[in-house]
C-alpha cells in the first residue's frame, strides 16, 4: 500500500512540475483573426542606404583623423568633428 502511495505521489509532483514548466516556456500564443475580419499591417520603415560620395567619406576621415590627433573623445570628438565636416575637412577656427 505503501509504494502505491509513493507512486501516486510521485505522479502528481511530476505532474505539477511538466505543467509550470509548460506554463513558463509557452508565455506567447498567436490568435488567427477572426473570420470576416480585415487586419492591416503597419508597414516596415527601413532606412535608406548612405549615398555617401567619395568625396563626403574622405572629409569625414580626415576629420576624424584630426579629432585623433588632438586627443578628442566623447562630446567633445562630435563637435569637432561635426564642425570639420562644414568647413570641409579642415580644422574649425
Amino acid at each position: 500500500m505503501k509504494v502505491a502511495a509513493r507512486l501516486l505521489a510521485s505522479f502528481a509532483l511530476a505532474g505539477f512540475v511538466a505543467t509550470g514548466a509548460m506554463a513558463a516556456t509557452s508565455t506567447t500564443t498567436t490568435t488567427a483573426p477572426a473570420a470576416g475580419t480585415t487586419t492591416t499591417m503597419a508597414p516596415t520603415t527601413k532606412k535608406p542606404k548612405s549615398t555617401m560620395t567619395p568625396e563626403k567619406t574622405a572629409i569625414s576621415k580626415q576629420c576624424s583623423a584630426l579629432a585623433d590627433q588632438k586627443g578628442l573623445h566623447g562630446k567633445d570628438r562630435e563637435k569637432f568633428r561635426s564642425a570639420c565636416k562644414k568647413n570641409g575637412g579642415k580644422a574649425p577656427s
